[in-house]
Parts: structure tokens; sequence; C-alpha cells
């Protein structure tokens, strides 16, 4: 079995890529892959993979679909400054609290 890495980034977080092809799209996590410590990115990293006809796809052809993106090249985009940042915890009454580092404001 593989390990599975602590993931901040959640489904549904805005993110924006910090490297590579796709350096600068932003968009939002569709789903993530802990045991690959990957995220897939509505958007980004879209292949053309071509069908033959099958039954779900009567006329087969080519369709686009999104790949999983490693989380090294991904942060999560930080509205009030337009930019992406880390995240951190903090402990409070509550529970935990995902912070963005560079505003210090809660992540909702």
């Amino acid at each position: 079995m593989s390990a599975r890495y602590k993931i901040r980034i959640n489904k549904g977080d805005t993110i924006v890529v910090i490297s590579g092809k796709y350096k600068g799209k932003t968009g939002k996590v569709i789903a993530t892959h802990p045991s690959l410590n990957k995220v897939t990115v509505e958007g980004v990293n879209v292949f053309k993979r071509h069908l033959k006809p099958t039954k779900a796809y009567p006329q087969g052809g080519i369709i686009e679909t999104t790949q999983p993106i490693d989380i090294s090249k991904v942060a999560i985009y930080e509205p009030t400054l337009k930019t992406a940042s880390r995240i951190k915890y903090e402990l409070t009454d509550n529970g935990k609290k995902r912070i963005y580092v560079k505003s210090g404001k809660e992540i909702k």
C-alpha cells in the first residue's frame, strides 16, 4: 500500500498554478488524491483522449479529460491579495481553522 500524504488543499478550494506549463492559471479543485500527492483542477492539465465506439460512447471520437497535477505545483489563491499563499492551521475552541499565511485571514 502506498503512503497517504497530508494535503492541505481541499475539494472546492480555488488554487493558482505556481510552476510548469499552466503557470499563472487559476481554477477550482475537483478532487484530491492523497495517495498520489496530486489534485485535479478544473481547466488545468487537460488532455485529449481518443475513444473507440462503445455502448457508453456510440460515436467514439475525441474527448477532453482533466488529469491530476502534482500538489507541489499549486498553491491556494488568496482573493484579498490576489496572489498565491500557503496554509497554516490554528487551534481554537471550535477546533482547527485553516488560515492564509500571508494575510492571516481565515479560509472560508
